[in-house]
């Protein structure tokens, strides 16, 4: 539910601690990470620049309807981007909302996708620098996201173990639209690390596979590009326990951002069903699809779903389980949750506190 907050002196703070799962942090350009990088990848930068999987390398592989996808009043009045400036991020959303802590998840460009596996590390080392030294250090509230160059297991492997145990860092970050599914075995490394280090693994909706988000090639409008999100995120799913990822990585915890959630319940279901039929095909997976789903994976609110009667979306988190759903705003972003706000009205006290903060408490727990 989308509620555009006012100014943080006329509104009266929530009144209990929220955990936020999905803030956004905000790179003017790959520049910004010049101070990060070594003189080799500087003079790399300079020179080459950011190339990705993507027929134009000028365009923009989001469409969006709003610049920087973004509030009008989360620009900072001093200049820079939406997410740029931390006393303002302060102030209009951890101080306001009176926020135990933040996730912040680097979309762009953060080398995560970048071709060229280790200049994509590079980049991504870069990013991880950038959060501790921008952000976390004069807010230690919002803690960091290790970005990972995802398209090289090994080297992504590398870089989670670099931040093991550094506990600034609550989560390791992907993207959802890979190369190829995020269940393949190119990709096992990463999981092998965040379970080593005992990390959730966070998987934003986006990415730079360079392929088409549907399944019949790009759409025309920026809402179906919306629409798409989920479709590509329950495909991902579908990889991650058809190849065996939650058997062999059983310690993985994977959060779902921005992918939205009553779908949930219905993919679950179809994929039951499908392998009562066909598990012969993958002996491998031992237990029924919706047990892994149900041990391994939570949904972030932002964006969630708002049926018209209200009790179907409450009984959408009776299925899904109301252990594994987490808050998310999304600041700066345009289609910001207010927490206030966010959730079904006919949630008990005991649900909205679980979504709000104890679920997220428990999840991320070692970093609070």
């Amino acid at each position: 539910m989308t509620i555009h907050a006012g100014s943080p002196t006329a509104e009266a703070a929530v009144s209990q601690k929220i955990i936020d799962c999905d803030i956004h942090p905000k790179l003017s350009s790959a520049n910004d990470l010049m101070p990060f990088l070594s003189q080799r990848w500087q003079d790399h930068l300079k020179t080459y620049g950011l190339r990705y999987r993507m027929g134009y390398q000028d365009g923009n592989p989001y469409p969006k309807a709003a610049p920087a996808s973004s509030r009008r009043d989360t620009w900072p009045a001093g200049g820079g981007l939406p997410g740029s400036d931390v006393g303002l991020l302060q102030s209009q959303l951890l101080d306001l909302y009176d926020m135990e802590f933040g996730i912040m998840n680097p979309l762009w460009p953060t080398g995560q996708g970048v071709l060229g596996d280790e200049f994509s590390a590079a980049l991504c080392r870069a990013t991880n620098l950038w959060q501790l030294d921008l952000y976390n250090a004069p807010e230690p509230r919002l803690k960091c996201s290790i970005c990972v160059p995802y398209e090289n297991g090994e080297l992504a492997r590398d870089e989670i173990r670099h931040y093991a145990g550094d506990r600034r860092f609550a989560q390791v970050l992907l993207l959802s639209r890979t190369a190829e599914l995020l269940g393949q075995r190119r990709y096992w490394p990463i999981f092998e690390a965040a379970q080593e280090a005992r990390l959730p693994v966070g998987i934003h909706v986006f990415g730079y596979s360079g392929q088409a988000i549907s399944a019949a090639g790009w759409p025309s409008y920026y809402i179906e590009e919306m629409t798409e999100h989920a479709p590509s995120a329950q495909a991902m799913l579908a990889s991650m326990v058809f190849e065996g990822l939650f058997e062999r990585y059983p310690g993985t915890r994977i959060v779902l951002l921005e992918a939205g959630l009553a779908w949930m319940p219905a993919l679950a279901w179809r994929l039951d069903r499908l392998w009562a039929r066909m598990r012969d095909e993958v002996p491998h997976v031992k237990r029924p699809p919706s047990e892994y789903l149900r041990q391994h994976v939570w949904l972030a609110t932002q964006p969630m779903e708002e049926p018209d009667n209200k009790r179907h979306l409450v009984d959408v988190l009776d299925w899904i389980g109301h252990d594994r759903v987490v808050f998310s705003s999304d600041y700066p972003h345009w289609d910001f949750d207010d927490p206030r706000h966010a959730l079904p009205p006919h949630i008990g006290p005991e649900l909205k506190r679980a979504i709000l903060h104890d679920n997220a408490a428990a999840l991320y727990g070692a970093t609070g």
